[in-house]
């Protein structure tokens, strides 16, 4: 909630009012009834004038405490002048303790009516000074629990919006706790004391006829077999609404969806269940985030595989995999003639296709160094077909690059055989990568393609390790020295750059090819 936005609408006021109002004259209907017509008085010397004498202090007592009672709930949940923060302080605290706040007022206000009645009614009678006397605090305290339960119903919605921002603040006030003793009192404490008095009545009196006593009890009774009734759903209610919100969004949760988040209305410990909820939704969002970001800085099979291990460890495993190159051709010159910012979109525009291609083959990009791409085959997670799915992505990145980037020419290279894979560095700063002969010779592969017309060649050794559909579109030509390698490489072509092309001997000038793990 901004601070500048005022929750103490009229709405709410007058709401209240209403409340208070009608539990007010339900508490005092019933008091008059049972203190009338049903609980035993006793003997009374003046029977009309102690009638008529009630009945002059009820209405001078509602003349007094009604508007007294109005204007002190209007006092407490009025509008205060100020800044904003200040104003947003003093509504917050106002709805918070505004329920507890009230019912305090009220008790008074029934503890003083009790009070007032017993001494004006023990001038006719001992025995009905108390009974007058224990009937009206019974009946306040029905009345203040369920002005409390209201309340707090009515102000729920304007409750979650003063904790909106700061849900987690320790508050001192009423919890689930006191809430069931209400919730007893009102439902079963309050009907079940009158019948206790009207029985102990009894037996120190027995004056009460059967009909009489049987009238007590079945009032009474019926009045706490409805209470009762009204009170539980009440207070299952009352647990249950927040709790079924947490689970609601919590089912979100478990589906996926991380933009769960419940409206904190509670004050106590069902309120700090509610802000929980967010917090852990929020913590969750937060790691789904930097998980993201942290397969998207080493690749999404890297991230799983590191953040599923129980212990991460410096070094590696000897694995079959096959390795892709990617180079630009003449990136220094084109560095040269543009602008740095056209350069890296169009560096972004080359890899977009790269990284796109190699995972829908089943790579994963191990590194990209300036204007270039490794990518791996078969680690860290298992690939069917290492050696396949490199040699078909270079087969679709040939394909594609012209059409999509235009603008530049690369060189492709693949090898494969043994490797080892794993994780290289200090236990302060370690990256996950591939070292060994299938990445140096992909990288002079790479160099070499440069000077073919499809500018893609891989090792005859792929080829051979590949899967007979795939290899099926290469065809092997002769041996060729690469630079930095002791021993001559077969060179391998796609079929479709055989039709009507002839080498090219003529290197790009300019270029100087990456070829990380030999530089």
């Amino acid at each position: 909630m901004g601070e500048g936005r005022s929750v103490l609408g009229q709405g709410v006021g007058l709401a209240l009012t209403a409340v208070v109002l009608l539990a007010n004259a339900v508490g005092a209907a019933v008091v008059l009834v049972l203190a009338a017509w049903v609980l035993p008085t006793g003997p009374m010397a003046d029977p009309e004038g102690a009638r008529a004498a009630n009945i002059a202090l009820l209405v001078g007592y509602l003349a007094v405490a009604v508007p007294v009672g109005v204007l002190w709930g209007w006092l407490r949940f009025r509008r205060k002048p100020g800044d904003d923060a200040t104003r947003f302080r003093y509504e917050r605290r106002v709805v918070l303790y505004g329920p507890l706040r009230l019912v305090t007022g009220l008790a008074v206000l029934w503890a003083g009516a009790a009070v007032l009645f017993a001494i004006l009614n023990l001038e006719y009678g001992p025995r009905l000074g108390a009974q007058v006397g224990e009937t009206i605090l019974l009946g306040g305290i029905a009345t203040c629990a369920l002005v409390y339960l209201l309340t707090e119903r009515i102000l729920r919605q304007t409750t979650a919006e003063v904790l909106r921002d700061i849900p987690s603040a320790r508050r001192v006030l009423p919890g689930i706790l006191f809430r069931s003793i209400v919730f007893w009192a009102l439902g079963t404490g309050v009907p079940i004391v009158g019948l206790m008095l009207a029985g102990t009545a009894q037996l120190v009196n027995r004056d009460i006829s059967g009909v009489q006593l049987g009238l007590i009890m079945v009032t009474l009774g019926g009045t706490a077999l409805i209470s009762g009734f009204l009170v539980t759903v009440g207070a299952a209610r009352a647990v249950a609404d927040p709790v079924r919100a947490v689970r609601k969004e919590m089912r979100r949760v478990e589906e996926g969806d991380l933009g769960a988040h419940v409206a904190v209305f509670d004050g106590a410990e069902l309120g700090r269940l509610q802000a929980g909820f967010n917090r852990m939704v929020v913590g969750l969002r937060e790691r789904e985030r930097l998980r993201d970001l942290f397969g998207r800085q080493v690749g999404r099979d890297v991230a799983r595989v590191t953040v599923a291990a129980e212990e991460v460890r410096l070094g590696g495993e000897l694995r079959r995999v096959a390795v892709l190159f990617v180079d630009l051709v003449g990136s220094t010159a084109l560095a040269a003639r543009r602008p740095p910012t056209e350069v890296v979109a169009l560096l972004n525009r080359f890899f977009s296709v790269v990284v796109d291609v190699v995972e829908e083959h089943g790579g994963w990009i191990n590194k990209f160094e300036g204007d270039a791409a490794l990518a791996v085959f078969g680690a860290p997670v298992e690939h069917p077909d290492p050696a396949g799915g490199a040699l078909a992505a270079a087969r679709v990145l040939a394909g594609r690059l012209p059409v999509e980037v235009p603008e530049v020419a690369v060189g492709i290279g693949v090898s494969a055989g043994d490797a080892v894979a794993g994780n290289v560095g200090s236990m302060r700063r370690f990256e996950y990568t591939v070292i060994g002969d299938p990445v140096n010779e992909a990288a002079r592969l790479t160099e070499f393609s440069k000077r073919l017309p499809g500018r893609l060649c891989a090792s005859a050794r792929s080829v051979g390790l590949a899967g007979a559909a795939e290899a099926a579109h290469w065809a092997l030509g002769e041996e060729e020295q690469l630079r930095g390698r002791t021993s001559p490489t077969r060179i391998a072509v796609p079929r479709e750059c055989l039709q009507g092309d002839t080498p090219d001997t003529q290197r790009p000038q300019g270029d100087i090819p990456a070829t990380p793990q030999t530089r």
